[in-house]
């Protein structure tokens, strides 16, 4: 672990106890327990790590696992919040020796931190302050890879990103802010050495066992299309599944939603395909020019959720927040709140000029810079914003998938997805599923999933590798990898213990079952019917009853609390 302290300017080795290394991996994992001294500290206290972990595999050929995760608790949603992004910053990061970053403090001038194998500097960086993604990146070639903010995390833009130089972000929850607020523009990295895999015989083995499951995936590199189409191949299927929030989610359907459709992407930008370092599925798309194309996410919130159609204006959107350093989903459904609360949704004209002046803080700008809640409770309408813990939901409208309603309330970082990510079970099997409107074990199915997928995130993997292997053969890789033998039931024993680890951290911070809920919209308003498809609006008293089973699975109180508050004394 290299620990940079910005306030005094020192940056110190140290080692990672293997207790740790052994109870959670790394990633999300280990950044969640590396946190369990700070976890009560406000977003901006400056004594707040930003915590970047790599995990086990990075550095391997292991498919999908030049990744790390950023850890520490949100300005947006005052959670412990954690974000993966996949590139050569993580794999360079692992290749300077450090599975571990922890930055503290906050330096009295704006500097950069520059890690060239072995050696770690804080240089000056005054000169980059006030510059956008690309130049500062630009700036810093030659040096490595880089992960850098943009004026929205250096005004302290609540949903500001960390964003990598090779077009990936560390978006969602404001983890740039953080690192603005600590004058931190950038962090380069330019390691070289080589990572030891333990049995390398049994880890080629591994890995040809999970590139045949990737080929025979019809997700992957099948009839939907994630390698070929990039994300936005969900645009048609949500259409389909009447599931596509609109509108700020009044509706769930959207007529010109093909406009940018991932085959209309593909046709009008030339769309090509790209993706994280060493990734054999290339899920990303660029443009002739080179420029990183919208995810689903992003097409459909700047798209649908906004009433907007113009792919072009939709493209640009997304190209103005990555130079900004802003993150799509939050700007975007802010945005969405915003106008149904002053009578219309913005234009697409006027896109360019309300995120700036939301990244400068200037205009109308200071508000939306806060996000959707603190938006929609200023201008007299809290029920407007469409966000679970403060965090805007995702382009998947829980109305027409009970889990992912379940999975929203029970996240902890907030409205999100990626938790428990019940995407395969509920969307994309044939026939249509019908107990997608069903609450009916959906329970266990989400508590099983957000163990899973807590230990993917702590491996780190990429969570498109799971539509097609499983903890099984990513056990059999990290086992190959470390020499240490997991299992899919070690892995997900794991998996719990890190979900537990944050449950109990936002506990303290005063998070319970208020706050496991979802805005009033879908208990009273139905979603948009067409083609044989009814969206009702979820019954309050069946998602009440299937949440309280989840917390017994759980084992935790109605209150959605620990009833042991010495939990933690007995985790490693």
């Amino acid at each position: 672990m290299l620990h940079v302290d910005l306030a005094r300017g020192r940056c110190l080795r140290g080692e990672i106890p293997e207790e740790l290394l052994r109870a959670y991996l790394g990633g999300r994992g280990l950044g969640v327990r590396l946190m369990r001294d700070y976890f009560t500290l406000d977003p901006f206290d400056p004594d707040l790590p930003l915590i970047f972990a790599v995990g086990p595999l990075c550095g391997t050929a292991s498919p999908t696992s030049a990744r790390l995760a950023a850890v520490s608790r949100s300005p947006l949603t005052e959670t412990i919040y954690d974000c993966s992004a996949g590139g050569r910053f993580a794999w360079r990061l692992k290749a300077s020796g450090v599975d571990a970053l922890l930055v503290t403090g906050r330096s009295p001038e704006p500097v950069l931190l520059a890690l060239d194998g072995e050696r770690a500097e804080l240089l000056p960086a005054r000169a980059l302050w006030g510059k956008g993604i690309r130049e500062t990146v630009a700036s810093l070639e030659g040096r490595g890879s880089v992960a850098a903010i943009g004026p929205a995390g250096e005004n302290g833009v609540l949903f500001a990103n960390i964003m990598m130089g090779e077009g990936n972000s560390i978006g969602r929850g404001g983890l740039g802010a953080v690192m603005g607020a600590k004058l931190l523009k950038a962090i380069v990295v330019n390691g070289s050495g080589e990572t030891r895999v333990a049995d390398r015989e049994r880890f080629e083995a591994a890995r040809g066992d999970v590139m045949r499951l990737f080929r025979a995936s019809p997700v992957i590199f099948g009839e939907l299309g994630i390698a070929e189409y990039g994300t936005p191949a969900l645009v048609d299927l949500m259409a389909q599944r009447r599931m596509a929030p609109t509108e700020n989610f009044s509706a769930t359907f959207f007529a010109a939603s093909g406009n940018y459709s991932g085959p209309s992407i593909r046709r009008e930008c030339g769309a090509r395909k790209d993706g994280c370092y060493g990734c054999p599925i290339q899920c990303k798309k660029s443009s002739r020019e080179g420029e990183p194309l919208p995810e689903y996410e992003t097409v459909n919130h700047f798209g649908a959720l906004n009433g907007i159609s113009d792919l072009k204006a939709i493209v640009k959107a997304n190209t103005l927040c990555n130079e900004l350093g802003m993150d799509t989903i939050s700007a975007a459904a802010t945005l969405s709140a915003f106008g149904e609360a002053r009578g219309r949704f913005p234009l697409a004209e006027e896109l360019p000029a309300l995120l700036a002046d939301t990244a400068y803080r200037r205009a109308e700008g200071e508000l939306l810079s806060l996000g959707s809640r603190r938006v929609a409770e200023r201008l007299g309408r809290p029920e407007l914003s469409m966000s679970v813990k403060s965090l805007e939901l995702p382009a998947y409208d829980p109305r027409g998938a009970y889990g992912m309603a379940l999975a929203y309330a029970t996240s902890n970082r907030g409205g999100c997805h990626l938790r428990a990510y019940p995407i395969s079970h509920e969307i994309l099997r044939k026939p249509v599923p019908t107990d997608r409107f069903s609450f009916s074990g959906k329970a266990r199915i989400i508590k099983i999933a957000e163990d899973v997928n807590a230990a993917v995130d702590s491996l780190v993997a990429c969570k498109f590798a799971f539509f097609g292997a499983t903890l099984e053969e990513y056990g059999e890789l990290l086992s190959a990898a470390t020499g240490v033998d997991y299992g899919p039931e070690s892995l997900k024993a794991i998996g719990e213990r890190i979900y537990l680890t944050e449950r109990f951290y936002n506990c303290a911070n005063c998070f319970g079952v208020a706050d496991d809920t979802l805005p009033e919209r879908f208990f009273r308003e139905a979603g948009t019917a067409g083609e044989g498809i009814e969206v009702p609006p979820i019954e309050r008293a069946r998602f009440r009853e299937e949440l309280q089973k989840y917390y017994r699975i759980r084992g935790l109180t109605p209150e959605g609390t620990f009833a042991d508050p010495s939990f933690l004394d007995g985790m490693p």
